[in-house]
């Protein structure tokens, strides 16, 4: 004679241990009901995150290369700076006055950063700066000095493009 087990008695006391449930059940549709993704389910959500990551690099990208553009402007604002205080520094005075105040332009000068960008600083001396064209008249008590500088190879980014430019006047001093 076989015994035939009561799952009943065992499928209540199961109700309230939920690991158990599995083990008793004997009811295909409970099975039916398990959760979990399929694989177009998956794809579609790693197609989602491409997409968004994609976005967040693209961002670095941009974020580098205007990084180094305004490196690039800072060191071309150093060397202008520098040039500008060696021009205010030279002597103009009734008796002497510096070969680097003579009017007119001066050829250009190139000097290489620390990083290895090359700036090219370009001086631009008018001895009367209320005509239209430049003069080189000695006798002139007055100079505009124009020094700008731009980067020799621009590198992308709108940042390396615009020249760093300053105007100064000189007055002839005692």
């Amino acid at each position: 004679m076989k015994i035939k087990p009561n799952f009943t008695k065992y499928k209540e006391k199961a109700g309230m241990f939920k690991p158990l449930r599995v083990f008793v059940s004997d009811d295909a549709t409970e099975k039916s009901g398990e959760s979990g993704f399929s694989l177009i389910e998956v794809c579609v959500a790693m197609a989602i995150f491409l997409i968004a990551i994609l976005g967040v690099f693209a961002s670095f990208a941009f974020a580098v290369n205007y990084n180094a553009g305004n490196s690039s402007r800072a060191q071309a604002l150093a060397i202008l700076q520098q040039k500008v205080e060696q021009m205010r520094s030279a002597k103009f005075t009734p008796g002497v006055t510096d070969a680097g105040l003579t009017g007119g332009t001066k050829t250009p000068e190139v000097v290489t950063a620390p990083d290895g960008n090359k700036f090219k600083i370009q001086v631009v001396v008018d001895d009367d700066p209320f005509t239209a064209n430049i003069q080189t008249d000695t006798t002139k008590k007055l100079k505009e000095i124009s020094v700008t500088v731009t980067l020799e190879k621009p590198t992308p980014g709108w940042q390396t493009a615009i020249p760093a430019t300053v105007v100064l006047r000189r007055v002839r001093g005692n």
